[in-house]
């Protein structure tokens, strides 16, 4: 990957942060209901903003001011998680739910814990339910890998939940449509732990993505489908040896507004960005994320070849 492309993908994810770190009050759950009343959507949105976060906080390849931004990203995520006491009653309240350890899991690698959460998520995760609770197969290697980061004994036979998937059956690449294509991304973050273990990805899989990845990329190029794309952009760079699209980088940071934030389609956003968050959160979440861990490991391989020579 050229210079001016890691440059690109660097300015794209970390202007991408800076708009989250703006926006966050628009991330703020409402505290106004009961615990189990608080919309679903936005507990999601605040466990993307604090993943992204800890991905920035963990590759350490941003700037001083995004890594700042980044940390008190984090920091916010908590402190509306009451410090993981909110998770922990959301948890206690449903305990089929997996929401919450997974939400959770996503601070433990930057040093968040909340031990009682971590004695309840391990005594649900040890039940007879855990491994047939019905969620769809990308799904449930999520709860497969919150349990890892939590420190407790995983649900399930990995390789049975893997085969169980989309991208488990190497299907005909045809095949793909939006509700798979996530399918697919998310998959091969759970393997890796959004990049943090390339080496969890089997074998099978890393020469069918190295095979038909260059085909999705450029499908979601063509009909600019940012979110999608971006997702696998992140994919390529979760590979043990990691794929990189500069010429891609060039239409998404042609594609950000000036702001940081990443439309969301074709669709022009709102002029204003807390009217925009709304349908623009995620992508531009995807945006950092994206940015960073394609910086991260073009960084490493170049390290790697050098040392080579």
């Amino acid at each position: 990957m050229d210079a001016t492309a890691v440059r690109l993908a660097q300015h794209v994810g970390e202007r991408a942060v800076g708009w989250l770190g703006r926006l966050r009050a628009s991330f703020a759950l409402d505290r106004d209901v009961p615990d189990y009343d608080i919309n679903g959507e936005g507990l999601k949105s605040l466990g993307e903003l604090a993943l992204a976060a800890g991905v920035v906080v963990r590759e350490a390849v941003a700037g001083p001011r995004c890594a700042e931004t980044a940390r008190s990203l984090l920091d916010f995520a908590w402190s509306e998680f009451d410090e993981g006491a909110l998770l922990h009653r959301l948890q206690a309240h449903t305990p089929a739910a997996t929401h919450p350890m997974e939400l959770y899991s996503h601070f433990i690698p930057a040093g968040y814990r909340h031990p009682p959460l971590d004695r309840l998520a391990g005594h649900v995760l040890g039940l007879r339910a855990a491994p047939v609770i019905e969620h769809v197969p990308n799904r449930r290697l999520a709860v497969y890998a919150a349990a890892r980061r939590i420190g407790v004994e995983p649900p399930g036979e990995l390789s049975e939940l893997i085969d169980a998937t989309w991208l488990g059956g190497t299907p005909e690449p045809w095949m793909m449509d939006a509700n798979n294509a996530y399918g697919v991304t998310h998959t091969v973050f759970h393997l890796t732990d959004w990049g943090a273990d390339p080496a969890g990805l089997p074998e099978p899989l890393q020469d069918y993505l190295r095979l038909w990845l260059p085909v999705w990329v450029e499908v979601f190029r063509e009909t600019r489908f940012w979110d999608l794309l971006l997702e696998f952009l992140i994919v390529g760079a979760c590979l043990p040896e990691p794929m990189f699209f500069p010429a891609v980088w060039e239409r998404v940071a042609e594609a950000q507004r000036p702001d940081g934030m990443m439309p969301n389609g074709l669709t022009a956003p709102p002029a204003e960005p807390e009217d925009a968050w709304l349908n623009h959160h995620h992508p531009t979440i995807v945006a950092a994320v994206a940015g960073t861990l394609t910086v991260s490991r073009a960084l490493s391989t170049a390290s790697t070849a050098g040392s080579r020579v």
